[in-house]
């Protein structure tokens, strides 16, 4: 850092006109609007969209916190309060809302017996039976039992919640996931727990009998690690902690993606996604969207209502690229109980197809909603949520939130950097006590004002705005700049988020110079990312000017990689 006596370390400006630095390449995939990048996933909603909420007050509204609606006509809901308190309104059908009995109830009711309790995972099967994660890694799950989905041993249905721990006594749970009848559940280590209905092998144990208990799905997962999961109607799919798909259960529509229509009892690999990695999955009645680390989304499975977006209805099974306009695709969404499909866009709009309020949607249509869950409360039939909501406040300003305001403000601050001749305002005592960089420079500081010329002004206001916010708001190319900040202060957490936005950022005409820019800067998962997005558009990739300008040494170990891979086998 170089303060206004001028001293500090030579560093490059960041910007295309500095010789030291290869610019970055822009080409039209490569959005230049800001992305959000943290590593939080809450969000604000309105639950007021689902007809169900139409039952309460408007200050219970504002009370809501998480809610999940529910049932085979979107007529239950669970909600969670400011107060950690668990409410639940609806039919109640089977018992699903945990109360003790199996009345209406038009009026929402208290349920105690999980007061206290923070919800961290959530979801519903058809019953409707009930699995619910608390944030401390238990189990609970009520409701409809008839096929043992309910994991307690019994066939009893469950009126109230029950804590499942056979089994699952020494692991935390961190996911659950419901299909029809039958229940899945993920836990911090990695492994999967199946149990209930197994007419189709859903519950992935090799045999087609009733699962009465949580039992650990081994087989081709025994000794992956499975970072989430989810379930269609009588089936289940894995992504594991390298980008791979597992599934098994019913196939009749080829929902698993495995080229054929029969069942399989025991986990199996999507190999047709060879060489993709998926981050997320997500399932309809039977039909399956995955989620790519480049933004693509596929598609399988069912398709009477065009729920796979490919243009027409017929079934496919083999994974099937969906395309949405030229924009990258960074949320998917799909739920058991319907047959409708959503995405969201890295520029915030948001798409629907399949079953839309009767009509059959073949393609990717573009909503007016901010977010993919308005389109199950509008369109989907039944109106039911495909995950668990959260709602964020909008009145009373927490330690975090009220950091975040002070940013950038004139009036607070007691320290102001000069960056291409415009300023930004900061605080001396939140810099020292988030940077380790600024405890020892401003230890002995008495200036009020810091020269900075080693990085762009876009590049260093974000990197003081991520100081009180936790996450970076720049866009991919500008977040190469900061990816070098970040390096060079040693701020690993930000390095991080560098990375996953500049990924949002990849296309064939940049490719080698971020790949470059992640060699240069020793970002390791940006690397693999980068050369795995060359592979796969290899042919375009090489004919590009960034690859007839590749530095040499840089040129040798790409080609020496790709070989290794089998690049060059055709």
């Amino acid at each position: 850092m170089r303060n206004s006596s001028g001293v500090g370390p030579a560093r490059c400006s960041g910007t295309t006109s500095c010789p030291s630095r290869r610019p970055m390449l822009r080409c039209a995939c490569a959005s230049s609007r800001p992305v959000q990048a943290t590593l939080s996933s809450l969000k604000m909603l309105d639950v007021g969209k689902w007809p169900i909420f139409s039952l309460c007050s408007e200050e219970e509204l504002q009370l809501i916190r998480q809610a999940c609606v529910f049932g085979s006509a979107g007529n239950e809901v669970l909600y969670t309060t400011v107060n950690d308190e668990i409410f639940v309104l609806g039919t109640n059908c089977c018992g699903c809302l945990g109360l003790g009995d199996v009345q209406s109830t038009i009026e929402p009711r208290r349920l105690d017996s999980l007061s206290g309790k923070k919800i961290a995972s959530f979801s519903y099967g058809s019953g409707p039976h009930i699995v619910l994660a608390t944030t401390e890694g238990e189990v609970f799950t009520w409701g409809h039992n008839a096929y043992s989905q309910l994991g307690n041993g019994t066939t009893n249905h469950g009126l109230v919640p029950c804590q499942i721990s056979t089994n699952l006594s020494n692991k935390q749970v961190i996911e659950v996931a419901c299909g029809s009848y039958h229940s899945l559940v993920l836990t911090s280590d990695g492994e999967v727990f199946a149990w209930g209905y197994n007419n189709s092998g859903q519950v992935g144990s090799g045999s087609t009998v009733n699962q009465p208990i949580p039992r650990r799905v081994t087989g081709c997962l025994q000794n992956k690690v499975v970072v989430t999961i989810a379930c269609g109607q009588m089936c289940c799919m894995a992504v594991v902690d390298t980008g791979e798909v597992y599934v098994w259960g019913y196939n009749g529509n080829g929902q698993l993606g495995l080229g054929s229509s029969g069942n399989q009892p025991t986990p199996c690999r999507v190999a047709a996604l060879q060489g993709i990695r998926v981050q997320r999955v997500a399932c309809g009645y039977a039909h399956t969207l995955v989620l790519t680390d480049e933004g693509q989304v596929y598609a399988w499975g069912a398709n009477s209502y065009g729920q796979l977006g490919t243009g027409n209805k017929s079934n496919q099974s083999y994974p099937t690229p969906v395309t949405v306009e030229k924009d990258r695709i960074i949320e998917i969404a799909a739920c058991h109980s319907t047959h409708t499909s959503a995405a969201k866009t890295q520029g915030g709009h948001v798409y629907m197809w399949g079953q839309c309020r009767g009509q059959s949607v073949i393609l990717p249509h573009l909503t007016h909603f901010s977010c993919t869950d308005d389109v199950f409360a509008c369109f989907a039939t039944p109106a039911v949520s495909w995950r668990l909501l959260s709602v964020e406040p909008d009145d009373h300003l927490t330690v975090a939130e009220s950091l975040k305001r002070e940013f950038d403000n004139p009036d607070t601050a007691d320290l102001k950097f000069l960056v291409d001749g415009k300023y930004i305002y900061a605080h001396k005592v939140l810099l020292k006590i988030r940077c380790e960089h600024f405890r020892s420079s401003l230890e002995d500081n008495e200036d009020d004002i810091v020269e900075m010329s080693e990085f762009s002004y876009p590049v260093y206001r974000a990197f003081l705005e991520y100081l009180y916010t936790d996450s970076i708001s720049l866009s991919p190319e500008e977040a190469v700049g900061l990816l070098d900040l970040a390096t060079f202060y040693r701020e690993n957490r930000l390095k991080k988020l560098c990375q996953q936005t500049i990924k949002q950022g990849i296309c064939e005409e940049n490719a080698i110079a971020l790949l470059s820019a992640a060699v240069k800067y020793d970002a390791q998962d940006l690397e693999e990312f980068c050369f795995r997005f060359c592979i796969n558009h290899l042919t375009v990739v090489t004919q590009t000017s960034g690859f007839a300008e590749m530095d040499h040494d840089l040129l040798k170990n790409f080609i020496s990689k790709a070989s290794r891979v089998g690049a060059f086998k055709n």
